[in-house]
């Protein structure tokens, strides 16, 4: 994430150099919780954040795309409906 993320503040003109950068989405969103400091993250961790202390505001510019990737064993085959899928 903090790649995605400083990537995307480059290309906006934004330098900008955390003080500490934490590895677990769970730890970062506890610790801005605990006041100490903010995080951005990706939305599939909202569900995590609405039932604590937090204020959660979408980020809207710039925008930015997050793509997703596959990944599976090369010396295996999928089963027909995970082929499908991809």
């Amino acid at each position: 994430m903090q790649q995605f993320v400083d990537k995307h503040l480059a290309k906006a003109g934004i330098a900008y150099e955390p003080s500490l950068a934490l590895n677990y989405l769970g730890t970062q969103i506890a610790m801005v919780e605990a006041g100490e400091g903010i995080a951005v993250v990706p939305s599939f961790v909202l569900p995590e954040c609405r039932n604590r202390r937090l204020l959660i505001s979408r980020l809207i510019e710039p925008v930015v795309h997050l793509d997703f990737y596959q990944i599976r064993h090369a010396g295996r085959r999928l089963p027909p409906v995970a082929e499908e899928f991809t």
